[in-house]
Protein backbone atom coordinates (compact mmCIF):
# COMPACT_ATOMS: atom_id res chain seq x y z
CA UNK A 1 0.00 0.00 0.00
CA UNK A 2 1.39 3.22 -1.05
CA UNK A 3 1.97 5.99 1.26
CA UNK A 4 -1.17 8.80 2.02
CA UNK A 5 0.71 11.83 0.48
CA UNK A 6 0.94 14.79 2.78
CA UNK A 7 -2.31 17.11 3.12
CA UNK A 8 -2.27 20.64 1.82
CA UNK A 9 -1.95 21.91 5.36
CA UNK A 10 1.51 20.17 6.00
CA UNK A 11 2.88 21.64 2.66
CA UNK A 12 1.93 24.90 3.97
CA UNK A 13 3.02 24.61 7.45
CA UNK A 14 6.52 22.88 6.17
CA UNK A 15 6.99 25.61 3.70
CA UNK A 16 6.52 28.08 6.42
CA UNK A 17 8.66 26.63 8.60
CA UNK A 18 11.54 27.14 6.01
CA UNK A 19 10.54 31.05 5.78
CA UNK A 20 10.92 31.26 9.07
CA UNK A 21 14.15 29.40 9.35
CA UNK A 22 15.79 31.26 6.82
CA UNK A 23 14.39 34.83 8.16
CA UNK A 24 15.53 33.96 11.31
CA UNK A 25 18.76 33.23 10.46
CA UNK A 26 19.00 35.72 8.01
CA UNK A 27 17.93 38.30 10.99
CA UNK A 28 20.87 37.60 12.80
CA UNK A 29 23.44 37.66 10.10
CA UNK A 30 22.16 41.07 10.12
CA UNK A 31 22.26 41.74 14.06
CA UNK A 32 26.07 40.19 13.98
CA UNK A 33 27.33 42.47 10.89
CA UNK A 34 25.77 45.63 12.34
CA UNK A 35 26.88 45.00 15.79
CA UNK A 36 30.03 44.53 15.25
CA UNK A 37 32.44 46.98 16.46
CA UNK A 38 35.66 48.55 13.83
CA UNK A 39 36.66 51.40 13.29
CA UNK A 40 34.25 53.06 11.51
CA UNK A 41 31.27 52.24 14.21
CA UNK A 42 30.24 54.72 17.07
CA UNK A 43 31.89 52.08 19.63
CA UNK A 44 35.09 52.83 18.43
CA UNK A 45 35.39 56.52 19.81
CA UNK A 46 35.93 55.01 23.07
CA UNK A 47 39.50 52.92 22.76
CA UNK A 48 42.41 54.35 22.88
CA UNK A 49 43.29 52.88 19.40
CA UNK A 50 41.22 50.94 17.59
CA UNK A 51 43.27 49.92 14.10
CA UNK A 52 42.20 50.08 10.57
CA UNK A 53 40.99 46.82 9.79
CA UNK A 54 40.14 45.85 13.24
CA UNK A 55 36.45 43.98 13.90
CA UNK A 56 34.94 42.29 17.17
CA UNK A 57 32.37 40.04 16.74
CA UNK A 58 28.71 40.52 18.16
CA UNK A 59 27.22 39.62 20.63
CA UNK A 60 30.77 41.03 22.74
CA UNK A 61 31.74 39.96 25.83
CA UNK A 62 32.15 42.22 28.67
CA UNK A 63 34.18 44.93 27.13
CA UNK A 64 35.08 48.04 29.89
CA UNK A 65 38.02 50.44 30.00
CA UNK A 66 37.97 51.00 27.06
CA UNK A 67 40.03 54.42 27.13
CA UNK A 68 42.96 52.20 28.49
CA UNK A 69 42.72 49.43 26.07
CA UNK A 70 44.18 49.62 22.60
CA UNK A 71 43.83 47.18 19.69
CA UNK A 72 46.20 47.51 16.55
CA UNK A 73 45.88 46.97 13.04
CA UNK A 74 43.44 43.53 11.50
CA UNK A 75 43.15 41.89 14.84
CA UNK A 76 40.19 40.19 14.79
CA UNK A 77 38.15 39.52 18.38
CA UNK A 78 35.69 36.84 18.21
CA UNK A 79 32.28 36.80 19.81
CA UNK A 80 31.79 36.67 23.21
CA UNK A 81 34.82 38.08 24.52
CA UNK A 82 35.94 39.48 27.26
CA UNK A 83 38.26 42.88 27.15
CA UNK A 84 38.67 44.52 30.42
CA UNK A 85 40.80 47.13 32.17
CA UNK A 86 39.82 47.95 35.99
CA UNK A 87 37.77 46.79 38.05
CA UNK A 88 34.40 48.13 36.62
CA UNK A 89 33.37 50.81 34.09
CA UNK A 90 33.98 54.20 35.41
CA UNK A 91 37.49 54.03 37.24
CA UNK A 92 40.07 56.31 36.21
CA UNK A 93 42.77 54.20 35.50
CA UNK A 94 45.34 57.05 35.24
CA UNK A 95 47.60 58.05 31.93
CA UNK A 96 48.99 54.80 30.69
CA UNK A 97 47.05 52.00 28.21
CA UNK A 98 46.86 48.94 30.10
CA UNK A 99 45.87 46.54 27.79
CA UNK A 100 47.59 46.24 24.55
CA UNK A 101 46.60 43.96 21.53
CA UNK A 102 49.05 43.87 18.48
CA UNK A 103 48.57 43.81 14.84
CA UNK A 104 46.73 40.80 13.13
CA UNK A 105 46.00 38.89 15.76
CA UNK A 106 43.15 36.25 16.41
CA UNK A 107 41.51 36.03 19.77
CA UNK A 108 38.72 33.04 19.85
CA UNK A 109 35.50 32.71 21.28
CA UNK A 110 35.05 33.08 25.21
CA UNK A 111 38.43 34.20 25.56
CA UNK A 112 38.81 36.72 28.76
CA UNK A 113 41.18 39.22 29.00
CA UNK A 114 41.29 41.24 32.49
CA UNK A 115 43.53 43.50 32.76
CA UNK A 116 44.68 45.94 35.72
CA UNK A 117 48.25 47.13 35.20
CA UNK A 118 49.63 46.01 32.37
CA UNK A 119 48.99 43.26 29.76
CA UNK A 120 50.31 43.31 26.08
CA UNK A 121 50.55 41.16 23.27
CA UNK A 122 52.51 40.84 20.38
CA UNK A 123 51.79 41.15 16.82
CA UNK A 124 49.94 37.87 15.15
CA UNK A 125 49.16 36.23 18.22
CA UNK A 126 46.27 33.71 18.18
CA UNK A 127 44.22 32.13 21.00
CA UNK A 128 41.85 29.13 21.11
CA UNK A 129 38.41 29.44 22.61
CA UNK A 130 38.22 30.40 26.10
CA UNK A 131 41.67 31.01 26.79
CA UNK A 132 42.22 33.53 30.28
CA UNK A 133 44.58 36.18 30.48
CA UNK A 134 44.73 38.30 33.53
CA UNK A 135 47.91 40.29 35.36
CA UNK A 136 45.67 40.37 39.23
CA UNK A 137 45.08 37.47 41.62
CA UNK A 138 43.94 37.31 44.68
CA UNK A 139 46.23 36.92 47.63
CA UNK A 140 45.76 34.47 50.55
CA UNK A 141 48.26 34.76 53.04
CA UNK A 142 45.76 36.05 55.93
CA UNK A 143 44.20 33.31 57.19
CA UNK A 144 41.60 35.06 59.10
CA UNK A 145 40.24 36.40 55.39
CA UNK A 146 38.30 35.25 52.84
CA UNK A 147 40.32 34.82 49.91
CA UNK A 148 38.05 36.64 47.82
CA UNK A 149 38.13 39.71 50.31
CA UNK A 150 42.10 40.15 50.45
CA UNK A 151 43.77 42.67 48.71
CA UNK A 152 44.93 41.57 45.11
CA UNK A 153 48.65 41.76 44.06
CA UNK A 154 49.31 43.05 40.48
CA UNK A 155 51.75 41.84 38.37
CA UNK A 156 52.65 42.78 34.78
CA UNK A 157 52.04 39.89 31.52
CA UNK A 158 53.80 39.99 28.48
CA UNK A 159 53.08 37.46 25.60
CA UNK A 160 55.50 38.06 22.44
CA UNK A 161 54.43 38.13 18.88
CA UNK A 162 53.62 34.58 17.12
CA UNK A 163 52.57 33.08 20.05
CA UNK A 164 49.70 30.33 19.41
CA UNK A 165 47.72 29.77 23.08
CA UNK A 166 45.70 26.66 22.93
CA UNK A 167 42.04 26.23 24.07
CA UNK A 168 41.28 27.00 27.52
CA UNK A 169 45.02 27.88 28.72
CA UNK A 170 44.95 30.18 31.44
CA UNK A 171 47.80 32.84 31.83
CA UNK A 172 48.46 33.65 35.19
CA UNK A 173 49.99 36.91 36.25
CA UNK A 174 54.05 37.20 36.09
CA UNK A 175 53.96 35.28 32.69
CA UNK A 176 56.47 36.54 29.87
CA UNK A 177 56.22 34.36 26.62
CA UNK A 178 59.11 34.96 24.07
CA UNK A 179 58.35 34.92 20.49
CA UNK A 180 56.56 31.94 18.95
CA UNK A 181 55.83 30.25 21.96
CA UNK A 182 53.05 27.11 21.36
CA UNK A 183 50.86 26.78 24.57
CA UNK A 184 49.15 23.44 25.11
CA UNK A 185 45.51 23.62 25.38
CA UNK A 186 44.57 24.05 28.91
CA UNK A 187 47.69 24.97 30.58
CA UNK A 188 47.99 26.95 33.28
CA UNK A 189 50.97 29.13 32.50
CA UNK A 190 53.08 31.32 34.85
CA UNK A 191 56.82 32.45 34.86
CA UNK A 192 59.14 33.05 31.67
CA UNK A 193 59.34 30.74 28.65
CA UNK A 194 62.17 31.30 25.92
CA UNK A 195 61.42 32.30 21.99
CA UNK A 196 60.53 29.02 19.96
CA UNK A 197 59.65 26.73 22.93
CA UNK A 198 56.64 24.65 23.19
CA UNK A 199 54.65 24.61 26.92
CA UNK A 200 51.76 22.66 28.32
CA UNK A 201 50.78 21.43 31.36
CA UNK A 202 49.56 22.52 35.39
CA UNK A 203 51.96 24.36 35.58
CA UNK A 204 53.12 24.53 32.54
CA UNK A 205 56.89 23.64 31.86
CA UNK A 206 58.37 23.56 28.91
CA UNK A 207 57.94 20.69 26.20
CA UNK A 208 60.31 21.18 23.56
CA UNK A 209 62.59 24.46 22.56
CA UNK A 210 64.86 25.16 19.65
CA UNK A 211 68.39 25.47 19.84
CA UNK A 212 70.26 26.76 17.04
CA UNK A 213 73.38 24.80 17.03
CA UNK A 214 70.87 21.39 17.47
CA UNK A 215 67.88 22.48 16.23
CA UNK A 216 64.32 21.25 18.14
CA UNK A 217 64.61 18.98 20.99
CA UNK A 218 63.40 16.76 21.56
CA UNK A 219 63.52 16.52 17.54
CA UNK A 220 60.35 16.93 15.60
CA UNK A 221 58.46 13.83 14.76
CA UNK A 222 57.16 15.13 11.00
CA UNK A 223 58.90 17.71 8.82
CA UNK A 224 56.51 20.69 7.76
CA UNK A 225 54.10 19.98 5.27
CA UNK A 226 54.85 23.87 3.80
CA UNK A 227 57.58 26.43 3.98
CA UNK A 228 56.67 29.23 6.47
CA UNK A 229 57.69 31.44 2.94
CA UNK A 230 54.85 29.27 1.05
CA UNK A 231 52.37 30.13 3.91
CA UNK A 232 52.44 33.86 4.07
CA UNK A 233 52.06 33.33 0.09
CA UNK A 234 48.41 31.21 0.19
CA UNK A 235 47.65 33.28 3.58
CA UNK A 236 47.85 36.26 0.48
CA UNK A 237 45.39 34.77 -1.72
CA UNK A 238 42.68 34.52 0.60
CA UNK A 239 40.07 31.76 0.13
CA UNK A 240 41.89 30.02 -2.94
CA UNK A 241 45.11 30.31 -0.54
CA UNK A 242 43.15 28.08 2.14
CA UNK A 243 41.74 25.37 -0.40
CA UNK A 244 45.30 25.02 -1.68
CA UNK A 245 46.25 24.10 1.94
CA UNK A 246 43.14 22.25 2.92
CA UNK A 247 43.69 19.87 -0.82
CA UNK A 248 47.25 19.47 1.31
CA UNK A 249 46.60 18.18 4.46
CA UNK A 250 44.04 15.94 2.81
CA UNK A 251 46.58 14.57 0.81
CA UNK A 252 49.27 13.93 3.73
CA UNK A 253 46.63 12.67 5.69
CA UNK A 254 45.89 9.80 2.68
CA UNK A 255 49.70 9.68 2.06
CA UNK A 256 49.83 9.00 6.00
CA UNK A 257 47.41 6.40 6.35
CA UNK A 258 48.48 4.91 3.11
CA UNK A 259 51.83 4.16 5.10
CA UNK A 260 50.31 3.28 8.10
CA UNK A 261 48.38 0.48 5.95
CA UNK A 262 51.70 -0.98 4.49
CA UNK A 263 53.51 -0.73 7.49
CA UNK A 264 50.66 -3.10 9.68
Amino acid sequence: MSPKPPSLRHLLRDRARREIHKAVHRGWEWVQRHGEITPHTPGNRRFAHLGEGVCIGFPVGSIYGEPWISIDDHTLVGTHVTISAGFVPGLDLGPDTIVKIGKSCSLGRGTHIVGHQSIEIGDDVFTGPNVYITDQNHTYADLATPVGRQWPENNPVVIGSGCWIGTGAIILPGTRLGRNVAVAGGAVVRGEFPDHSVIGGVPAKVLRSYDESEGWKPPLRNTPLISLDELAALSVDGLAGLQILQDKLREEAQLNETLREEAG
